[in-house]
């Protein structure tokens, strides 16, 4: 699959990268002077090529649309009515690619009252409840860092639908716009959480239910040595052996009663403060109690598990998340490098199959 990439930042590079990651040809195309060499640990960049074009120049919107001929996807994530000002709309990269699936990354989406507003992750996840939802009771609400809106919500949406559109148009020989908002897909993340809200298993009080840290079997808890541990112990037979790798069996009470929540997170509270995260650590390996020690960023990668699955990789010095999902007959390939140079969009387009606007 060829991708034609518009330089930008967050979410549609993301999402171009998990492209590049499963195979596809990816062409990054950035402003002149920075548009091609890149800081090795810029991973978001990785495997995909790099060219750059002054999109201000006709003859630059002329040698993008050339790209743009055999191309099968296009992804931008400008503000809505940008790239049609610069002669880059999807109607104009139609007349030369019927084909063409035109991806666009937005905050606010295509069209309604906000969609030419500034914002950020966190605005586009506060309008749809779910920034709202996340945090603890009779506390402020918690910012998941950008990974709820900008790639959730954003880019693994894009990607999704611009899957769906190129193989509906391998069958119609048509393309069309991809239209993904942050605002969408944040909302849409949430769709387990509103349908326990509508049907009553989800109170609208932040931290409250089971799996906002309402519950004291599915939080955190610190340990001796400042480090925490993750309890997830939602269902009985886990809950018990909760309990019994804590050997307070006789100390908790019923949880079935939520009156009761502020004792039991008090006694697994103490319990945990009285060894090490490691000491936990090697108490409930081997068992099926839900409860993982809290890692850092640095420490992830060397866990066993991550290291026999491969789940982080050093590619140049820099250790990064290898690509997913995986694929049982299929191989996926290893990260590629970061761009350091800049290649001629020409080039590409001839490679691509087209030379001055023709099919070679």
């Amino acid at each position: 699959m060829r991708v034609v990439e518009l330089a930008g930042l967050g979410p549609a590079p993301f999402c171009a990268m998990l492209l590049a990651d499963l195979g596809a040809d990816v062409v990054r195309v950035g402003r002149p002077g920075g548009g091609g060499g890149h800081a090795q640990d810029d991973v978001v960049n990785r495997g995909k090529r790099a060219v750059e074009v002054d999109l201000k120049d006709p003859a630059g919107i002329a040698a993008l649309l050339r790209a743009v001929e055999t191309a099968d996807v296009l992804v931008e994530g400008f503000r809505p009515g940008v790239a049609e000002r610069l002669g880059i709309g999807p109607d104009e990269c139609a007349r030369v690619n019927p084909r063409l699936v035109y991806g666009r990354m937005t905050g606010w989406g295509q069209d309604g009252p906000l969609a030419h507003t500034a914002g950020h992750d966190i605005d586009y996840v506060a309008l749809t409840g779910m920034l709202h939802a996340i945090g603890r009771k009779d506390g402020p609400p918690q910012v998941p860092l950008n990974l709820v809106g900008d790639f959730g919500g954003g880019s693994l949406y894009l990607a999704v639908g611009l899957l769906a559109a190129v193989f509906e148009a391998r069958s119609s020989g048509r393309g069309q716009v991809v239209d993904a908002s942050i605002v969408d897909g944040s909302a849409h993340l949430g769709t387990m959480i509103y349908g326990m809200l509508a049907s009553g298993g989800w109170k609208p009080e932040r931290g409250s239910n089971l799996l906002d840290t309402g519950a004291p079997f599915y939080d955190v808890y610190e340990t001796s040595d400042g480090g925490h541990m993750a309890v997830g112990a939602l269902e009985p037979q886990f809950y018990a052996e909760l309990l019994r790798v804590l050997d307070i069996e006789d100390e908790v009470p019923d949880r079935a009663d939520p009156s009761t929540w502020p004792v039991l997170r008090d006694v697994l509270g103490k319990r945990f403060a009285e060894r090490t995260r490691d000491e936990w650590t090697r108490l409930f390996e081997g068992t099926e109690a839900c409860v993982a020690p809290v890692l850092s960023l640095a420490e992830a990668p060397d866990h066993p598990h991550m290291a026999e699955r491969g789940t982080f990789v050093d590619h140049d010095g820099t250790v990064q998340p290898a690509p997913a999902p995986r694929f049982s007959r299929t191989a996926v390939p290893a990260p590629g490098p970061v761009p350091n140079a800049v290649q001629d969009l020409d080039a590409v387009a001839v490679e691509w199959g087209t030379e001055n606007g023709k099919d070679t």
